[in-house]
């Protein structure tokens, strides 16, 4: 497949992306500068994430595009909306379809969380992280009323650990599922993302 990692600079994105190409796939990375540390193999188009119309040749002829835009430390400007809003609006330019979108799980509760995660921990998580959660709760709005074939991949808090078993969940929380690795995040992203299956859901994912 031809997949397309916007983010692909990030801790996550690189993985995706490393992942990708390990698994055989011709990978297109969006980055806003020259960016070295991407496997052989990778195409690499410097643009604006931001610029839908500046994505447009990355985005074209792709099978998937895969979101895995994130905040920096210390910004709370959004970030993962108006990117979602420009990738959207380049796959409708350019006839692709297939979008899949990293967000959390931070900021949704459900009968699937115990009682110290639902009434304790997501709440000061809400409450310090207020601006991110914001940022995922529009995005998967706009993800959601997108027309296309999407697919939300919610993460708990992320680690640079190794790789072990990990638990996913469609459409709920996955019951303390508290951690995950990148690169098992990067697994289950990309496992997703081709499975149809999971077009039109949420996927949580934690340990």
């Amino acid at each position: 497949m031809r997949i397309t990692v916007c983010g692909s600079t990030g801790l996550t994105g690189a993985e995706i992306v490393r992942r990708a190409i390990e698994g055989g796939h011709a990978v297109t990375a969006v980055a806003r500068s020259e960016f070295t540390g991407f496997p052989a193999g990778v195409e690499l188009v410097r643009a604006d994430v931001m610029d839908p119309s500046a994505i447009e040749p990355a985005v074209a002829g792709s099978d998937i595009v895969i979101s895995a835009l994130g905040h920096r430390p210390g910004h709370d400007e959004p970030v993962c909306a108006p990117g979602a809003e420009s990738i959207i609006t380049a796959m409708r330019a350019t006839g692709v379809r297939r979008l899949v979108v990293i967000t959390a799980s931070g900021h949704v509760t459900d009968s699937h969380d115990d009682f110290l995660t639902a009434r304790v921990v997501k709440p000061l998580l809400k409450r310090f992280l207020r601006a991110s959660f914001t940022d995922f709760e529009a995005t998967e709005s706009l993800v959601r009323a997108s027309g296309l074939d999407w697919t939300i991949m919610r993460p708990p808090r992320l680690t640079n650990g190794s790789s072990k078993a990990y638990r996913t969940a469609v459409d709920h929380t996955v019951r303390r599922g508290n951690l995950i690795a990148r690169t098992d995040l990067a697994a289950a992203t990309l496992d997703a993302a081709a499975n149809p299956a999971t077009i039109g859901h949420a996927v949580a994912i934690g340990y």
